[in-house]
């Protein structure tokens, strides 16, 4: 025979389960729209897996005002002016989503609307609170990698 469930194991059960709701993260890192990615460098053929030292990107691969993402490696590469490349982490600091593309001058984090600037990872607009942090790359030639 079963025993009836009491008050105090319904209340713990429900609130367990709220918790973990709560917790959890919801939604896909880009919003669910269509986004326009970079394919890591394991996959694109032009290099091996980023982390220490190896090519990430070629030059000519990063636009001039724009950028390009690296999900796998957590980085987004932009080249602000000619010849001028930065790096940064592709995590937004508002909720940790993978910014989803670079346009018009800004990394955009479409979960929310972040936004970033290509020259100095700065928030341009929507609820970040604080920059990209700097990564360091090494630009030798035409070949970019991570420090």
């Amino acid at each position: 025979m079963t025993k009836p469930s009491t008050r105090r194991t319904v209340l713990v059960t429900g609130a367990a389960g709220a918790l973990l709701l709560g917790c959890s993260k919801y939604g896909d890192e880009n919003g669910g729209g269509d986004t326009e990615e970079a394919p890591s460098a394991a996959s694109s053929g032009s290099g091996s897996r980023a982390p220490g030292g190896e090519e990430l990107t070629r030059t000519g691969d990063v636009p001039v005002g724009g950028g390009k993402i690296f999900k796998d490696e957590k980085v987004v590469v932009t080249q602000p002016e000619q010849g001028d490349f930065k790096a940064f982490s592709a995590v937004c600091t508002h909720s940790g989503c993978i910014v989803a593309n670079v346009s018009d001058g800004t990394i955009n984090c479409t979960c929310h609307g972040s936004r970033f600037r290509v020259a100095d990872g700065s928030v341009a607009g929507g609820p970040a609170p604080k920059p990209l942090p700097a990564k360091q790359i090494t630009v030798t030639g035409d070949s970019i990698s991570v420090a």
